[in-house]
């Protein structure tokens, strides 16, 4: 199956208020019992090579500008999965991501029933605060909508729960 571009359905103000950025990918998953932390498990711990090294290579061209390479220094109340603190969770939605000087971000990770087994979607949300994120975020946009559809297409294939 292929993961879907879709109308992001949540509440921005709720989540991250002033985002700037929001999209969302969709995709089916046989079965009913997935929760959404098991779900971004399996989205977020095991990268494909190449996206590894993308995001080595991120890592680099940051290190200069004082950005944060991951969410590990973040008190998590959820802990962490893959790069990401876990901010909040119940059993159909997982909200992960941090703050950073030049912007802000959330993921969301949600699976719900549909069509006699379940969907995962993956949310993004971002606010910039200056040049610097608004450049940064015109520059990974393209990687970031193929890397969610390929973690999505990955973790899910064909549907399986």
């Amino acid at each position: 199956m292929k993961a879907e571009a879709i109308t992001p359905a949540v509440d921005c103000r709720e989540l991250l208020a002033g985002a700037q950025f929001i999209d969302a990918f969709q995709i089916p998953v046989e079965g009913t019992a997935l929760t959404a932390r098991q779900a971004a498990e399996r989205l977020f711990t095991r990268n494909p090579g190449w996206i590894d090294a993308l995001l080595r290579l991120r890592n680099l061209l940051v290190t200069p500008f004082g950005l944060k390479k991951s969410g590990a220094a973040e008190l998590a109340p959820g802990g962490m999965i893959g790069l990401f603190p876990v901010i909040s969770e119940t059993p159909e939605r997982l909200v992960a991501g941090f703050d950073d000087r030049h912007l802000d971000f959330r993921v969301l990770v949600d699976v719900q029933a549909w069509r006699g087994g379940q969907q995962a979607t993956v949310t993004t949300l971002v606010q910039t605060h200056n040049l610097l994120g608004r450049s940064y975020l015109a520059i990974v946009l393209p990687f970031h909508r193929l890397i969610v559809r390929t973690l999505l297409q990955r973790a899910f294939p064909r549907g399986s729960g």
